[in-house]
């Protein structure tokens, strides 16, 4: 009952913040939606938050949340389960038939690997092109001059939806500097969204994934439609 009460105690918190920095830029609460961020977290910890009303959850490792969504079973036609961590190609095929939407699209071959490996019994799967922002070495994600490129290619694959994209800027707490990297984003965003070429069937573009428990308020100010939130939900992660 412990767990119940904080878990459903942060998930109100969080809430809480996400509206105040909505109001604080003349946004609609509603326009950005809680990704909750369950990796590390067992599969109670996400049947406590979905009790609490939480419905869409976030995993970074393939078959720890293929194994959640086992054993949640009994709930899957209640929760959106989203992929969000690095995809590699041996894992594609997991992720194609277990999960509602992929965040981390970082080449042509990942996106060819799910849409031929999505089951025809299950809707389209959304997705989202992760862009790298910082130009960082270590991290993943398309170079802001290679996205259309993507966007197009995906627009041809039939059991994919393109969605939006997604961003992981390098931590700062420099809340200018997040602001910057985020809007970057969303010019981006703005960009693809206005280009006649890309008005597809098969692109939906209207989803900004960006923002986690340090930098969200910034991520707001700049346009994000869905913040990827874990620990200020869940508590303090314990790596093995």
């Amino acid at each position: 009952m412990e767990g119940m009460t904080s878990i459903k105690t942060n998930l109100e918190s969080v809430l809480e913040r996400i509206s105040t920095a909505a109001k604080a830029v003349g946004r609609s609460r509603s326009d950005i939606h809680l990704l909750a961020v369950s990796k590390t977290f067992p599969a109670s910890d996400v049947r406590l938050a979905y009790e609490a009303g939480q419905k869409a959850f976030g995993e970074n490792y393939v078959q720890e949340g293929v194994g959640k969504i086992a054993e949640l079973q009994d709930l899957r036609s209640q929760l959106e389960w989203h992929f969000i961590g690095p995809l590699q190609s041996n894992k594609t095929k997991d992720v194609a038939e277990n999960f509602d939407w992929v965040h981390s699209i970082d080449r042509l071959k990942i996106a060819q690997r799910l849409n031929d490996q999505r089951p025809s019994s299950l809707p389209n799967l959304n997705v989202c092109i992760q862009v790298n922002i910082s130009g960082e070495v270590s991290k993943s994600g398309v170079a802001p001059s290679e996205v259309k490129s993507l966007c197009l290619s995906i627009a041809q694959m039939p059991r994919l939806r393109l969605r939006g994209l997604m961003s992981i800027p390098e931590p700062t707490d420099n809340e200018a500097q997040q602001r910057a990297d985020h809007k970057q984003l969303f010019d981006i965003f703005k960009t693809i969204k206005n280009d006649p070429g890309l008005q597809l069937e098969n692109i939906q573009l209207d989803t900004l994934s960006m923002g986690m428990s340090s930098d969200m308020t910034a991520a707001i100010a700049e346009g994000s439609t869905m913040v990827r939130i874990g620990t200020a939900i869940f508590g303090k992660r314990t790596y093995l």
